[in-house]
């Protein structure tokens, strides 16, 4: 007696496989109905009753596969029998397929027909519990972000706990910050501490010259994640495929605008999307397109910034233990000299402390290394096979003295360590160190005012000794017109002009310079005029200082000259004899001017 074939649904033949009632699996193309659509007749163990099935497959089968491998189940594949009128046609066809073999042989050496086939498909990395070798206690500096990272997983782990109080799970979480604070780590460590499957892509793998590839292979990331739901999907910098719609010149719809619309569908479309979690990393979040960023898409704007000084210190912590640390090495006070620094650059900063001591055929990294890393970081590599002539050599001495003489002497707390004549990096012939004493977030009027002077301080000890200056001033001059023009457009720090904001900033985290609004002729004219004032102002400071401290000026110089390089207690105990002018006071609070 034939036993009729039941259809199926694809989700109950999931589950039965998962709890070992399958006997045997024949996956095989139905070409009865469409010729394409893939299907999976199977037949259950005696105990379950020896009734066949047959159900339709949701995307590639290759999932299936591996699950019945993993299960022990016997199956095999199969294909029935061509149709008469498909031989028939397929006989036909055989003539122009002949003439194509020319055609998809080269396309072959391009990457074969495998990949034409393929190229819709997700390049997504797949990622099970602790494979990334990366958990949260490796991520240091950035509590805030990994609490609510961890708060994620836990949604995935005891969802049971937030459903019974009404709270539904966020159904995307943006990292936003500068580059090199930890954004891809804390999603590595995501992938470590989550016990769900992880899909990694990053945004450039989605678009390709190829029409439509971009939006197939999003259905086919989320398809995939969907299966294996509960399910993490991480896109790194999203701004390359998730850019603000419109800023085409030619009014159309390009191909990743279209990558981007699937992505908004997929995320919060029509059809819901349960069970899957998109955590996406940029540090371009003002280029995101308004839909993408809305509730309901990226419920969650978690900001990972540039670490504190204690933040720091645990950075240094966790990069330092596989690194043989020195007795005289102190975290706390390197931590303290590297205000600004993030994540990436202090990892970097212990990499190359541990060279420096292998370089010295040390047993372990001592405290001189970290110093010498720190200045190798900042000011670039030593060259001490750049030979100066005399004359360049006094005028770099005069103008690195110039620097620390007047930077002595202004607000802000930024102490002066070092002052070196020995070339550095790319075009640096000398330089003078100065380090923050804390974690500054503001500057206030006066301490821009003293930075300009400092800045200008080298040029204006090259004006007093020579009576005429170098190019050496360059990358100064460059930075005090900078500072100086971010003053008047975007501080207000301008009498005449107020507090008007001239200046837009065109970037968040990325040095991406300031863009000029439109203005008038005149205003344009008075903010230029204002810039000068500031600029000349602080020279004219610089060099009243100079002036005054003339002396320690010339002995300073001698001592640089002969020992090349003045830090500690010796450069500490010239500083300190440096005396200010009657008016400095005066001039760094706005209400005198030295012109």
């Amino acid at each position: 007696m034939k036993t009729d074939t039941v259809q199926s649904a694809y989700s109950t033949f999931l589950e039965q496989v998962n709890q070992a009632q399958v006997q045997q699996v024949t996956i095989g193309r139905d070409f009865r109905r469409d010729g394409k659509a893939e299907r999976i007749d199977y037949t259950l163990k005696p105990e379950f009753g020896r009734q066949r099935y047959t159900t339709r497959p949701v995307g590639s089968t290759d999932e299936v596969v591996k699950t019945l491998k993993e299960q022990g189940v016997q199956f095999n594949l199969a294909s029935e029998p061509l149709p008469t009128a498909g031989i028939v046609g397929l006989l036909i066809s055989s003539g122009m397929m002949f003439g194509a073999l020319a055609l998809a042989a080269k396309f072959s050496r391009a990457g074969g027909v495998g990949a034409a086939t393929s190229m819709g498909k997700t390049k997504a990395r797949s990622y099970g519990k602790s494979k990334t070798g990366v958990t949260f206690a490796d991520v240091a500096g950035v509590d805030e972000a990994k609490q609510e990272l961890q708060e994620v997983v836990d949604f995935l782990a005891n969802g049971d706990k937030y459903r019974q109080l009404g709270a539904k799970i966020p159904k995307g979480v943006l990292l936003v910050g500068p580059p090199g604070t930890g954004k891809t780590l804390l999603a590595k460590a995501i992938a470590g501490e989550a016990g769900v499957p992880f899909l990694s892509m990053a945004g450039s793998e989605f678009v390709e010259m190829f029409v439509g590839v971009g939006a197939s292979r999003v259905r086919d990331l989320f398809n995939k994640a969907k299966r294996q739901a509960p399910c993490i999907v991480f896109i790194d910098e999203l701004d390359a495929v998730g850019k603000t719609r419109g800023g085409n010149p030619t009014g159309g719809n390009d191909e990743r605008e279209q990558t981007l619309n699937q992505l908004l569908t997929e995320m919060d479309g029509f059809d819901g999307n349960d069970g899957v979690i998109v955590i996406a990393a940029t540090n371009r979040p003002e280029t995101l397109d308004p839909a993408l960023r809305r509730p309901g898409r990226f419920d969650r704007q978690v900001l990972v910034d540039r670490p504190d000084k204690s933040g720091r210190l645990e950075i240094l912590q966790v990069h330092g233990r596989g690194v043989a640390l020195g007795e005289d090495v102190n975290l706390a006070e390197i931590a303290a000299q590297t205000a600004g620094f993030a994540g990436a650059d202090l990892a970097n900063l212990v990499n190359e402390a541990a060279l420096m001591a292998a370089r010295n055929n040390r047993q372990a990294v001592l405290m001189a290394d970290f110093g010498e890393a720190i200045e190798r970081v900042i000011a670039g590599l030593e060259k001490r096979s750049r030979v100066l002539t005399t004359a360049e050599r006094q005028t770099v001495a005069y103008h690195e003295v110039g620097h620390a003489l007047v930077g002595a002497l202004m607000p802000g707390g930024n102490r002066v360590t070092k002052i070196s004549i020995v070339p550095r990096g790319l075009g640096a012939l000398g330089y003078t160190l100065q380090m923050p004493e804390n974690d500054r977030f503001l500057m206030l009027e006066d301490e821009l005012r003293g930075q300009l002077a400092t800045l200008l301080g080298g040029r204006a000890a090259e004006e007093i000794v020579f009576g005429k200056v170098s190019t050496g001033a360059s990358d100064d001059i460059q930075k005090a017109t900078d500072l100086a023009e971010k003053a008047v457009t975007e501080y207000g720090m301008s009498a005449s002009l107020g507090p008007v904001a001239f200046a837009k900033a065109s970037a968040q985290f990325l040095d991406g310079g300031s863009d000029r609004r439109t203005t008038s002729p005149e205003v344009a004219t008075e903010i230029d005029r204002q810039v000068n004032l500031l600029l000349n102002n602080a020279r004219s400071m610089a060099i009243d200082i100079l002036r005054l401290n003339r002396g320690l000026l010339e002995s300073a110089t001698q001592t640089l000259l002969e020992t090349e390089v003045l830090d500690g207690e010796q450069l500490r105990a010239m500083l300190t004899q440096a005396q200010a002018p009657a008016e400095l006071q005066a001039w760094l609070a706005g209400g005198y001017s030295v012109v």
